[in-house]
Formats: structure tokens, sequence, C-alpha cells
């Protein structure tokens, strides 16, 4: 290994020192930070907020502090449906319901996965990787799918937001120091020899405990509910005794197997047109299987656009923190010019970011719009989780060459998808590594 010789350091003192252009530059970063400095005004002129195809949504919502964005995204695909198809005004399905069971399937899957892993050294890389973050807020799109199938949703107003629910950084901090303890006892008593019935009953007081946990930090999930509400021509409706399953078949009424996700993932590892998985990647024990089919970027954003040309808006996943402007809500590879600023050449291919661990998927947000303009997707209008004060109303206006580079995953209906991929879609998916980066937790 080279050491860095102090004459080496001293002649680039001196270089820059001697620079104006760089000691006027210090001065403007220094006062103004990074991101300010870098900021390119004319992205937001490339990104005017106006689109072909613009699906009508009704208000964002806002995760607060909690990193609930991907249940926040799906429920939001779903009351634009319920606004259109019952006349609402301000509807919102509950998040801290589904963020409930979550929770509580996610204590049962790692618990599930320590048994599993009983075998191998605290210092297997599958054993480290369970325990460095027993569970999360982030989740994915199949593990959302097995949390409706299981228990269906409710109004807001059936399980409102929850202090724990909105900042949920004790929430978290809590329960992962519970799994970890529960860890060293499920696997002492492996150790000891006791038989899987007697592991099971442990584990079964364990999770009571976790469940008393959720329903003193979020409330109690309801078993039935009443759905009380006033539509847009101030029509009064009253709906009385519902289920969780209930509402969703009745008012929802979306059949989740007709949906797939999709990737653009160009890495060496993951060849196009076929399908993948993700080991120990998951929430319900027994639940939907996490899979995806891989197509290059051309199939990708077409499949997206056909969607929303149906009036459907699209899931999506993508790496939110790279290129974009939360104030102005631009996700743009000019928002910034990180380049000029310091004279350093940033640039990476999506698969070398992928790879090299600069980039995945982060956050998940819904496609509600596309300007198409000569059968070209141009840019696209997003439906964020972060509230109304940021972006335009809490909208955000990605361009297409962002999308290329930033965005992931995204949920499409089956019958979308070609023939030939619907094929491919049957077919059995190759694992991946717990840790790769397909499996990020938005």
């Amino acid at each position: 290994m080279s050491v860095i010789e102090p004459t080496v350091t001293q002649k680039f003192h001196d270089s820059f020192i001697e620079n104006n252009k760089l000691n006027a530059l210090q001065r403007g970063v220094v006062k103004n930070g990074i991101t300010a400095s870098a900021q390119n005004q004319q992205s937001e002129v490339n990104n005017v907020p106006v689109f072909s195809v613009d699906i009508a949504t009704g208000k964002v919502a806002n995760q607060k502090q909690s990193g609930r964005c991907w249940m926040f995204a799906a429920l939001n695909t779903f009351r634009h449906k319920m606004i259109n198809s019952f006349n609402l005004k301000d509807f919102e399905l509950s998040q801290n319901y589904t963020f409930f069971w979550d929770k509580y399937e996610k204590s049962n899957y790692f618990y599930e996965n320590i048994i599993a892993t009983a075998d191998q050294e605290l210092d297997s890389r599958k054993v480290a990787f369970l325990l460095a973050t027993p569970q999360q807020d982030g989740g994915q799109w199949d593990m959302i799918v097995s949390l409706f199938q299981k228990y269906g949703v409710v109004p807001k107003t059936a399980m409102p937001e929850s202090s724990n629910s909105s900042n949920s950084r004790d929430l978290n901090n809590y329960l992962n120091k519970k799994l970890r303890k529960d860890a060293t006892i499920l696997r002492e008593l492996i150790t000891a020899g006791k038989s899987a019935a007697e592991v099971q009953s442990v584990k079964e007081t364990m999770l009571e405990e976790v469940y008393n946990f959720l329903a003193t930090s979020l409330g109690t999930p309801p078993e039935t509910f009443d759905f009380e509400y006033r539509d847009e021509e101030k029509s009064y409706h009253l709906d009385q005794k519902l289920t969780p399953q209930s509402f969703y078949e009745k008012y929802v009424g979306v059949n989740l197997d007709d949906y797939v996700s999709v990737i653009n993932a160009p890495t060496a590892d993951k060849p196009y047109n076929q399908t993948y998985t993700v080991e120990m990647l998951g929430n319900v024990v027994g639940g939907k299987e996490v899979k995806y089919i891989n197509v290059d970027m051309s199939t990708f954003k077409k499949l997206a656009v056909a969607q929303l040309e149906q009036g459907e808006s699209v899931w999506f996943g993508c790496d939110v923190g790279q290129s974009s402007t939360r104030d102005s809500g631009i996700m743009s590879l000019d928002a910034y010019d990180m380049n000029d600023l310091f004279d350093i050449d940033f640039t990476m291919t999506k698969a070398q970011r992928l790879d090299f661990g600069e980039s995945l998927m982060t956050h998940a947000m819904v496609l509600t719009g596309v300007d198409v303009i000569d059968g070209t997707s141009t840019k696209w209008k997003v439906e964020n989780s972060w509230g109304e004060k940021v972006g335009d109303k809490g909208f955000f206006v990605m361009s297409d060459a962002w999308m290329d580079e930033y965005t992931y995953q995204i949920v499409i209906r089956k019958e979308l998808l070609s023939k030939e991929l619907q094929e491919v879609w049957k077919q059995e998916p190759t694992v991946l590594a717990p840790w790769d980066p397909m499996g990020a937790l938005a």
C-alpha cells in the first residue's frame, strides 16, 4: 500500500490556493452548500408539469417520519380507483392498519429465518444479514400484496394514524431490540436440542408479546367497522358491519394476482426476459412470493405508458435521492451539475451503479401521468407521499432520461405483457442472494 507523502499534499494545497477560480467557487459552496450551488434552474424549464395523459388522483398523502412509501404508494393506487368509482373527496385508506400487520408478520418472518439458519455460525453472512436489521418500515410490491390478501384494508377513519406510525423511529428501535433478544433464545433452544414443537411454542409466546407491543403503540386493528361518508355531491352513505376483507372486495375489488412486478436491472448476472426472486425477502410466511421479470428499458416504459393510457396509475420503485430536488419536485439528470461544480466526472452506467453499491431502490411512488409526444414518452407525473409542501402540491416531474437511469421497478397488469413475456412469467425464478440490490426495500 502506498502512503500519502506530505510533499504531495502540500503540492495540492499550493495549487488550490493559487487558483482564483477555485477560491471563488469555494466561497460559494462553503456558504450555500453543495447541492444548492450545483442546482440547475434550466431543469425546471425542461420539465414543465403538463402531461398528455393525466389521471385524477385527489390530494397527496403524507407518510411523515416513516419509511412506509411502498404501502402509501399501493394504497394510493386503490384510492385513485375508489375516488373515481364512488365520487369521494379527500379520501384515504388506513396506512396504520397495514403498518400494524406488516410489523406483526415481519416479526414472524424474522423468527422463522432465525430458526432456519440456527445451524449456521453467528458470523455467517446470512445470519449477520438477518441480525443487522431484523425488520424495518420498507417493503416491496409482492409483500404488500401478501398483506392485502390476508388482512384486507380499511378506511383511514376505521384506524387513524398514530404517533408511532407517523414517526416510527422508537417503534423500530425497540421492536428490533426485542427481535434480536428473541433470536438469542431461539438459537439457544435449538442448540440445546429442543423439539420443533417446543421451539414453536416459545415463538408463539414471543409473537403474543409482539402483538401487545404493536397494539399498545399503534392501536388495535378493527375486526368490523362502519363506512360512513359524503360524496362530492354531498349525498350521505352508510355501510355497516364491514370486515377489512369485505371492504376490500366491495370497494377496492382489485384482483392482485392480475399484476406482475417488472424490473429493469441491466447487470450481467440478470439477463433480460427472465424471472427472479430474492432469498429471505418477504414478510408473510406462506404469502405471495416476491417475483420479478427483467426487461429492457424500452419495454419497461412502453408497459407503463400503456397502463396509464388505460386510466390506471402505476406503482413504481426508484432511487429518489439521485439528482432530484425536493422543493421544486424535479427528478432530472440535469437537476444538478456536479461534474462542472467540482470538475470531477461522477458518471457511471446504471449497471455499474447497481454492481458497485452506488444505487438501488430506495423509494416507491405512483406514476399518475405521462407526456407522450410523437409516440415517445418525454416526462412523467409522479405522486409522492411526502405531503403537499414539496414539489407541485406534492407531485413531482420525472424526466424520461431520469427514469432510464434511476427507476427499477413498476407494477403492471399481466395482460399488458406480450405473449412472449407472459410465457416467460410462468418460469421458475432464478434465486438471487438476500443482499442483491433488487432485494432493497423501498
